[in-house]
């Protein structure tokens, strides 16, 4: 970067302007610290964005796939893995406040910074108490790319396990289109059978997709559980 001129290089211009002014490659060049023998840090970002689909899908790759971009290497690698850790975790509410949700919105807006953007399909449970105050979230099944098997009989010994009164279902679709599959149709029918027989409700089933959701109460395939 010693073709910029000095205001303009990433450092410089943090310290100067903060860092909301820096744009997406500038955060992740300082992130990297210094580039190669061919490409300075800015040029490795950009490369990596590149690569990666934009910004947001370094929440998808992970180290192996870091590795094999030229002028990361390892140590970088485990470096910008961590920051991305570091950003979804400050989106992430304290487990301890117990919080309460009302809508689907509320509880996609719980789950998506911590789910919604996994490399592989992952399906979990939310654990509810009789006044729907989150009790835990256990990821009860990890799958392929587009797949993942779950059966009933793990997802409600978690939740009894918790003495969970409700459960909120929930899985990722790593390719970013939230639209259930027929599978899902079924596997919810199914949930919400073993749910009635157990005393456990099932109030709703969401599926993520980066920044967005599908919820099955929304599109009228579980019954809205009354107020």
């Amino acid at each position: 970067m010693k073709e910029l001129a000095p205001d303009d290089r990433p450092r410089e211009k943090l310290e100067r302007v903060g860092a909301r002014a820096l744009g997406d490659n500038e955060l992740l060049a300082l992130l990297i610290g210094s580039g190669s023998r061919d490409a300075d840090a800015l040029a490795v970002a950009n490369q990596l964005i590149e690569q990666s689909g934009g910004v947001h899908g370094l929440t998808r790759v992970g180290l192996d796939h870091l590795r094999l971009i030229t002028g990361v290497g390892p140590a970088r690698a485990a470096r910008i893995v961590a920051a991305v850790e570091l950003g979804r975790r400050t989106l992430v509410r304290a487990s301890a406040e117990r919080p309460r949700f009302g809508t689907p919105q509320e509880m996609a807006a719980y789950l998506l910074p911590q789910y919604g953007a996994g490399a592989v399909e992952q399906f979990g449970i939310v654990m509810l108490d009789t006044k729907c105050r989150v009790l835990r979230t256990r990821i009860v099944s990890l799958g392929s790319l587009d797949t993942t098997v779950v059966h009933p009989r793990e997802v409600f010994r978690e939740a009894a396990a918790a003495s969970a009164a409700a459960i909120v279902l929930f899985h990722n679709h790593p390719s970013g289109d939230p639209t259930p599959s027929p599978d899902d149709l079924v596997l919810t029918a199914r949930m919400v059978s073993a749910g009635t027989i157990m005393g456990i409700d099932v109030i709703d089933h969401l599926i993520l997709a980066d920044q967005r959701y599908f919820s099955l109460v929304e599109a009228g395939r579980i019954p809205r559980r009354p107020e």
